[in-house]
C-alpha cells in the first residue's frame, strides 16, 4: 500500500514515524521543504503536492487551519488517482468536511474527516484518539494505518462527525485547562507551595491530564508547545461557530486566548494561558 503524507509538523512527524516503523511505503510532502527532509530516513520526500498524491493508495494530510485544508484538497484532488481514500487529521469545520467528501465522491475518490487528540506527546508514543467520519468502508480499509498512531480509534459515522467529535473534545479542554489555571493561580497568589499543591490536586478529584500535564508546565513556567494556542484559538472558533446553541465557557476561553494572540503568545502552549492572569491580561 502506497501512502502520501501532506503535513510533517509536531503532530505529523510521529505519525510519519509509526507508518514507517509498521513497514508502510511512505512519501511526505510538506511546505517547507526542510521539515520534510527531516524524515527522508523514514520516508520519501516529495517536492510538490501532485508527487505526494500521485499513485497513491491512501493520502494523508494534517495541516494548519480550514483554509489550507481546502486548498490542499482541492489540488489533491486534481492528482489523486479513482479510488483513492484522502484522510484529512486536521481540525477544520464539519461544514468544510462535509463539502470536500460530496466533491471527493464526485472524482471518484473518498475523503474521511479524522480529527485526532492527544497533543505532541500522544503522536509521539503512538497513543492518540482518532475520530473518524465518512464512509465506513473506507474507514475500515485505512484502520490499521490509523492504529499505527492510535490508542483509541472509533467510527462516529457520516462525514463531519469526525470533525464535531474533535470540536466536542476541544470544548472539555477548555473548560478543565481554565480550571488548572485559576487553579494554580489562585495559589500562587495566596503565597501557597505549587508543586506541593499539585500533588494534593493529583491525588484527589482535580485530577486531570491538563492538571498532570500542563499543571506541571505552568508551575515550571514552561510555556513551550505541545498544543500553539493559535490553533486551539481556531478549534474553539470552529466550536462556535458550528454549535446550535450559546457556549458559555468555551467563548469566555476563547476570548481569553485571544487577548493572548493580540499580545503575541499565539506560538506559545496553551497553558501558557495562565499568563492570561500574570501579564495582567485580565478585563
Amino acid at each position: 500500500m502506497k501512502i502520501g503524507f501532506i503535513g510533517t509538523g509536531i503532530m505529523g512527524s510521529p505519525m510519519v514515524k509509526h507508518l514507517s516503523e509498521k513497514g508502510y511505503d511512505v512519501t511526505v510532502y510538506n511546505r517547507t521543504q526542510e521539515k520534510a527532509e527531516q524524515l527522508s530516513m523514514y520516508a520519501k520526500v516529495a517536492k510538490s503536492i501532485e508527487e505526494v498524491s500521485s499513485n497513491k493508495d491512501v493520502i494523508f494530510m494534517i495541516v494548519g487551519y480550514p483554509k489550507d485544508v481546502e486548498q490542499v484538497s482541492l489540488e489533491v484532488f486534481k492528482y489523486a488517482n479513482k479510488n483513492t481514500i484522502i484522510v484529512d487529521m486536521t481540525t477544520s469545520s464539519p461544514g468544510l468536511a462535509n463539502h470536500l467528501y460530496e466533491m471527493a465522491l464526485t472524482k471518484e475518490l473518498s475523503m474521511l474527516d479524522a480529527p485526532v487528540t492527544g497533543g505532541e506527546v500522544g503522536a509521539i508514543n503512538g497513543t492518540l484518539s482518532t475520530m473518524v467520519g465518512g464512509d465506513e468502508t473506507s474507514f475500515l480499509k485505512v484502520k490499521p494505518l490509523l492504529e499505527s498512531f492510535s490508542s483509541t480509534l472509533l467510527y462516529m459515522g457520516k462525514a463531519g462527525n469526525g470533525q464535531r467529535t474533535k470540536l466536542s473534545n476541544q470544548i472539555a479542554i477548555a473548560g478543565a485547562l481554565a480550571g488548572v489555571v485559576e487553579s494554580l493561580y489562585y495559589a500562587q497568589t495566596l503565597n501557597l507551595d505549587l508543586n506541593l499543591a499539585h500533588q494534593i490536586f493529583m491525588g484527589g478529584s482535580a485530577s486531570s491530564n491538563q492538571m498532570k500535564t500542563n499543571g506541571l508546565k505552568i508551575i515550571n513556567k514552561d510555556y513551550e508547545p505541545g498544543f500553539y494556542i493559535k490553533h486551539f484559538l481556531k478549534d474553539l472558533n470552529l466550536a462556535i461557530e458550528s454549535s446550535i446553541k450559546h457556549l458559555e465557557v468555551t467563548t469566555t476561553v476563547r476570548n481569553m486566548l485571544e487577548k493572548l494572540v493580540e499580545n503575541n503568545h499565539e506560538n506559545k502552549g496553551t497553558q501558557a494561558l495562565i499568563l492570561y492572569y500574570l501579564d495582567n491580561l485580565v478585563i
